[in-house]
Parts: C-alpha cells; sequence; structure tokens
C-alpha cells in the first residue's frame, strides 16, 4: 500500500480530518463520556475532559506517521466533531485495513456513520491501494453491521466467543470489501 496517512475528506454534511487537542470539549461531551455509545467497544467511557485531552495529544502525535487513520467526524452544521473513524489494524502482507467507528448517540440513525465509511473507501481504495476492507461488530449492535452493509460490505460470517468488548465476551460478524467488489459496483453506477 501507499500510505498518505489522515488526509481531510469532505461530504455534503461531514468533514472528515484530523483530530486537535482542543477537540477535547466536544469529543468529551459529544461521546467520548457516554457509557451506552461504549457498550460495544474496548474503551471505558471518559471520566473527565483530561482524559480525552491526553487521548487527543497522543492521536495527535501520530499524525506524522502516514500509515495512521484517525478522523474526526464533524458536522459541518455545528462545526465539531460528533464521533470518530479510524484504521483499527493492517495486514501490509494482503493490504487490508480494518474500519472501526464510533459517533455520539445523539445523531444515531440519520446515516451520518454510513457517509462517513463510504467518503474513506474510495480513498483507501484507489489512493492508497488497499485491496480489503473490513470490519466486524457484536451482533449485539446490528445498527453496526447495517452501516457496513449500507456501505456495500458483505457479511462474510459470525466468528463465535472470539472478541472482548465493555459487555464482556462476545462473538463478531465479520464484513468485507474487496477492491474487485468496489470497481464492480463503480463501474455498475457509470
Amino acid at each position: 500500500m501507499t500510505h498518505k496517512g489522515t488526509v481531510t475528506i469532505e461530504t455534503p454534511r461531514l468533514l472528515l480530518r484530523r483530530f486537535r487537542v482542543e477537540d477535547a470539549p466536544a469529543m468529551y461531551a459529544n461521546w467520548a463520556n457516554d457509557p451506552r455509545v461504549t457498550d460495544f467497544l474496548t474503551w471505558q467511557p471518559h471520566t473527565d475532559v483530561s482524559v480525552t485531552k491526553t487521548l487527543l495529544e497522543g492521536w495527535a502525535a501520530n499524525y506524522e506517521d502516514p500509515t495512521y487513520y484517525q478522523w474526526a467526524i464533524e458536522l459541518k452544521e455545528i462545526g465539531e466533531p460528533i464521533g470518530s473513524i479510524s484504521v483499527v489494524s493492517q495486514r501490509e502482507v494482503i493490504n487490508q485495513v480494518e474500519i472501526g467507528y464510533c459517533i455520539g448517540r445523539r445523531w444515531w440513525h440519520q446515516g451520518i456513520t454510513s457517509e462517513a465509511f463510504a467518503a474513506i473507501i474510495p480513498f483507501l481504495f484507489e489512493e492508497v491501494g488497499a485491496n480489503r476492507i473490513a470490519a466486524k461488530h457484536d451482533p449485539k449492535n446490528p445498527h453496526s453491521g447495517g452501516v457496513m452493509k449500507k456501505c456495500g460490505l458483505t457479511h462474510e460470517g459470525t466468528v463465535r466467543q472470539t472478541g472482548m468488548n465493555n459487555l464482556g465476551l462476545c462473538d463478531l460478524c465479520i464484513w468485507g470489501i474487496l477492491r474487485s467488489d468496489y470497481d464492480a459496483m463503480k463501474a455498475a453506477k457509470s
């Protein structure tokens, strides 16, 4: 893959951009302190904005690495981040990236996460040169699977008791899209 790092990507409603340390109050208030948001994640809700600020300081330092992809999902209408989407793991040998995301509860079920995910797919295939984009979710969180399906990923199966999140041991639904799938969908739209 030819890594480009976290570049700014714009959609009709969103600005996907690098996080800044000064995003800490918005991140804390909009999603990082909410236990409902983190139920299916592996990190605990932040107890104070200082936890968020420390995290963002680390993320800001990582932006120098061209293999690091961590986007703030900024809702243009309010001019602040309401969630995040990132490459949570990579397998260079097969040109695979795995995506993870979360968004504040006030913005659930509005198509925002799907809009963000759909926006990074062309970038990862066409600019970075990924061959496979993967994602996974706890089957108890079917709305996350809905995001993946809406973005063109295929449900490839469920692996039993292979994951851990804040609710404990869990199954994982595995989803993926190949570059050839993406190219076929793009050709069908032309």
